[in-house]
């Protein structure tokens, strides 16, 4: 079966797979989802994405928020994500999407996607780590180097804000795709960009998809959202994830805290993260424009 998975992630770009959390988990993960969008909200959790900045650096400048930052830290004491992130279940699938060895992967980001109290909001057209304004071979370029990692939206309650653009993992965009991801601006329609589709999943599905295929998100103040999302990389990928990943700042993952709260698997993931950021030199920057 992860054969057939891995086949349809690599050629669509996406792929859902249900019941990565166990039915006896389910309610503690909710639990904790509910008990740290509740501190996010309060102020007293201020690693936050902040409605009015899309993408990294976030700020403060407002008090609506859609998305929680580091929940794994242990500061937040809600070790049930570690637990989670590391369990038999998740790592197997995504090792079998990267096709490497448990001693390949690499941990990289857990956060949380939650709908914004007083605004609606949305993401524009976007790759995670490649440049609006790249040109056709800057793309061929940055897409064929990013194949050693895999991220992930696991829905809590029902979700259908993400939008991707199946197979556009592999190919540059379009003249008319450009013209709708060059801009800044969210668009109004989503399903205006040729060929999207809107992915919906049910509460306990997960979407696996490469982050550079192109893709948006709407955030509905009114529907309530917790979706655990994340990524891990995989070694062989060298640094190539280095700037992706270690600008939303990790030095927190350093500490003694996070890591005796690991179990062994956890604290290999983390070391092969560690490794990585010791061997990046220099302002890495920025993914993306705000």
């Amino acid at each position: 079966m992860m054969s057939s998975l891995k086949t349809q992630y690599e050629d669509q770009g996406f792929v859902i797979i249900p019941d990565l959390i166990l039915p006896q988990d389910f309610k503690d993960i909710e639990a904790a989802c509910e008990r740290v969008i509740t501190r996010t909200r309060s102020g007293s959790w201020s690693h936050r994405r902040t409605v009015g900045k899309q993408f990294p650096p976030f700020d403060n400048n407002n008090p609506d928020s859609w998305g929680v930052q580091h929940i794994m830290h242990p500061d937040l004491g809600e070790s049930v994500f570690a637990k989670w992130y590391t369990s038999d279940k998740l790592v197997g699938a995504a090792q079998g999407l990267l096709g490497c060895q448990e001693a390949e992967l690499q941990m990289e980001l857990f956060n949380l996607l939650i709908n914004p109290l007083f605004h609606n909001f949305a993401l524009r057209w976007h790759r995670d780590d490649v440049k609006e304004d790249a040109t056709g071979d800057e793309e061929c370029i940055a897409l064929a180097q990013w194949g050693h990692g895999v991220q992930w939206n696991t829905a809590i309650y029902k979700d259908s804000c993400l939008y991707v653009v199946p197979k556009s993992h592999k190919l540059p965009r379009s003249a008319e795709q450009r013209a709708q991801s060059m801009t800044l601006t969210p668009p109004e329609d989503p399903l205006t960009m040729p060929e999207a589709i809107q992915v919906t999943l049910q509460p306990g599905e997960t979407v696996f998809y490469n982050s550079n295929i192109l893709h948006c998100a709407t955030y509905d103040s009114t529907q309530q959202r917790a979706t655990l999302h994340a990524c891990m990389g995989d070694i062989r990928g060298g640094s190539t994830r280095a700037r992706n990943v270690l600008q939303h700042g990790l030095e927190w993952m350093k500490g003694d805290q996070f890591r005796e709260q690991l179990d062994g698997r956890g604290q290999k993931m983390l070391s092969a993260l560690i490794a990585m950021q010791e061997g990046v030199t220099g302002d890495i920057g920025y993914s993306l424009s705000n």
